[in-house]
């Protein structure tokens, strides 16, 4: 039995997650402390009361599922066997490296914080937009969003729009002008997508539309501690396991505007042998997907202390 660790992205959080963790295990309201700590706020009471609005923000979203996603991992692993393979899904690759021991808590907080700020500010407010789009494969997406960019803008310029997110066979998520994500998303169902769904998001995320947030990411990543993973992380920009304590920020960096390579990522681990995943954090969104890619790994989830046991009665057996 090969067991890998995978943390959630943005779009998972809920009012209320990481309470009950918090209230029945001293280990994770200990993550809670330490990531209000490194804040100078609290963000606990955002993450188990609310407001949803202020919640959604990118720059508390980011954060609140980070410190969530450690929480379950530090009641876990305390309780549950230690994974081969680590993973994560854009942000959650954040909460894969400090599973790792490659990152602090209180330095990735503070990261993703940052990182959120800078996403949310790379683009105005309603010039950028992301769609999911269902039913249609991956290449063929590609191919329809490099012809929905070319038609956009004058003079010859291009608009941006790409796929952002490879969650599924089955499950697309393109990125970038607002203009030409709609474009696209007229072609695509023209091209037999099934659907195209709008995204309540307020950034174009993982497109080149992200640029500019890279050399502000830099300067503050690159005055963080980063160690060696002691588990290999299986990275979205190369959907391969990572251990070099060098190439963790370059790959971070590149991550900002690079696709989230999920498919290929789940595909990977599968080829490493790995039968079992657990998803650390809020929701099983991870879980859902990565039963659409590789139906024969068993998945489980923990976010609070009903999935925990079922966690470790599952992957006792």
């Amino acid at each position: 039995m090969t067991i890998a660790f995978v943390f959630p992205g943005q779009g998972s959080q809920a009012v209320g997650m990481g309470q009950e963790l918090a209230a029945q295990f001293p280990e994770a309201k200990a993550v809670f402390d330490a990531a209000d700590a490194a804040l100078g706020e609290s963000l606990s009471r955002l993450c188990f009361e609310g407001p949803e609005e202020s919640l959604k923000l990118t720059a508390n979203t980011q954060p609140a599922i980070l410190t969530v996603s450690v929480a379950a991992w530090e009641v876990f692993r305390r309780r549950g066997p230690a994974p081969a393979f680590v993973a994560g899904h854009s942000l959650g690759e954040y909460s894969a490296l400090v599973a790792a021991g490659s990152l602090s808590l209180k330095d990735a907080v503070r990261a993703v914080r940052a990182r959120g700020t800078f996403m949310q500010e790379a683009v105005p407010a309603g010039v950028g937009a992301m769609a999911a789009v269902l039913g249609l494969e991956p290449s063929r997406v590609r191919e329809v969003c490099e012809k929905a960019a070319q038609a956009g803008g004058t003079g010859g310029k291009g608009e941006v729009v790409a796929p952002a997110n490879y969650n599924s066979p089955e499950q697309t998520v393109i990125a970038g002008h607002a203009t030409a994500v709609e474009r696209a998303g007229a072609l695509l169902k023209e091209a037999g997508a099934k659907r195209v769904v709008p995204l309540p998001v307020s950034a174009p995320f993982h497109c080149s539309l992200m640029d500019p947030v890279k050399p502000r990411l830099q300067a503050l990543l690159g005055a963080v501690s980063v160690k060696a993973p002691t588990v290999p992380v299986v990275t979205n920009v190369e959907a391969a396991p990572n251990s070099d304590a060098a190439r963790v920020v370059p790959l971070l960096l590149e991550q900002v505007s690079a696709p989230v390579r999920w498919v290929e990522s789940v595909e990977r681990l599968r080829a490493l042998g790995v039968t079992r995943v657990v998803e650390l954090g809020p929701g099983k969104v991870l879980c859902g997907l990565i039963k659409r890619i590789a139906k024969d790994i068993e998945t489980f989830n923990v976010e609070d202390a009903a999935s925990l046991n079922k966690a470790l009665e599952g992957v006792a057996k």
